[in-house]
């Protein structure tokens, strides 16, 4: 669906060049929920920037359905632009316009009837949950309402594709969750293809399918979600990780339970999709002789199914604890056996 090759982008100023985005590739399927995450200068909103020409790139290719967007003229750019729609974290919205008005906005500009207009409004604002807001000005709506309207404004012409730059990062936590719900249901009823732009990992976690880490302008890391969080590869991306994994900052209360005893063992397990939901502890206790003490624990949701990290003593003869561990390692579970620290 999309496909972008060797993409970068170089600002000059007077004094040096800052490379922005520097040779990035990658390929996004058609309906699929694509996130793009890293930290502040990392070249994310540039790279989305480039994606409908906002930013002209400095070299790379764009192609949307097999069309180079980065070599298209300003009339056939124009048009190809309609396939492409963008929310933004400050809303973007005319403050001197109605709710109706503003997602009427770009139809007025492509020349749309009137009355095809006004029936298509209708529907992206019930489509968006805004019925009974049509006559509302932006400074009468809350920052969820806000961006509601500007979602239905960027599907006014019918897009293949929804830019999504920091769209939620404005918003109270709730209203986040509000927000991609509302996405993910777009993403399902349109077969809508997102590229999702946040440095937030709650957000990749909630709604991605597959997710690419920036960093300097590059691509550190891509992949399926669930693969990036449970085996995270570049330093950056374990970082973002850690966001949503407390329990990596609390391995210091496990050392006390850590010894060099025979009889006892403390092991960190990997639990992905449906083995996240199996008893795999209590089988454990009941095909062998050990005593297994849960000492903490936590489980995630993500689109591609859920995963978890337990932290766990294992204690009784040393050859059962070794059974143990075989027979967990055989169920699909990671194990990963703790040492003190010296």
């Amino acid at each position: 669906m999309i496909s972008i090759k060797n993409l970068s982008k170089q600002f000059k100023t007077k004094h040096q060049t800052v490379q922005a985005v520097d040779d990035v590739s990658i390929d996004i399927e058609k309906g699929e929920i694509y996130g793009v995450i890293g930290y502040s200068g990392a070249g994310k909103s540039t790279f989305i920037r480039l994606i409908n020409r906002l930013e002209d790139p400095t070299e790379g290719e764009i192609l949307l359905e097999d069309r180079d967007i980065a070599r298209l003229r300003k009339g056939d750019l124009r048009k190809e632009r309609q396939k492409i729609g963008m929310i933004f974290q400050h809303f973007n919205l005319l403050w001197s316009r109605t709710v109706f008005e503003n997602i009427s906005f770009p139809l007025e500009i492509a020349g749309v009837p009137r009355e095809e207009r006004e029936r298509k409004v209708m529907e992206l604002i019930e489509l968006v949950g805004l019925k009974g807001r049509e006559k509302s000005y932006p400074s009468q709506l809350s920052g969820g309402q806000k961006q509601r309207v500007g979602i239905a404004r960027a599907l006014a012409n019918d897009p293949t594709v929804l830019l999504c730059d920091e769209a939620t990062s404005a918003l109270d936590p709730e209203t986040t969750d509000d927000i991609l719900d509302l996405l993910v249901s777009i993403n399902e009823k349109l077969n809508l293809t997102i590229i999702l732009i946040t440095h937030e990992m709650h957000v990749i976690q909630k709604i991605c399918h597959r997710v690419a880490v920036m960093e300097q302008g590059k691509v550190v890391e891509q992949g399926d979600v669930l693969d990036v969080f449970v085996k995270p590869q570049a330093k950056t991306t374990k970082r973002f990780v850690q966001q949503l994994s407390p329990l990596e900052h609390q391995k210091e209360h496990l050392q006390e339970f850590i010894n060099d005893r025979e009889d006892s063992e403390v092991v960190k397990l990997h639990f992905i999709g449906n083995n996240a939901k199996r008893a795999l502890i209590s089988e454990v206790s009941k095909k062998l002789d050990v005593a297994i003490n849960i000492l903490q624990g936590s489980i995630s949701p993500t689109q591609e199914g859920a995963y978890g990290t337990l932290y766990v003593e294992i204690n009784g003869e040393a050859r059962l604890i070794k059974e143990a561990v075989d027979f967990i390692q055989s169920s699909g579970v990671e194990v990963e056996v703790l040492q003190h620290d010296e």
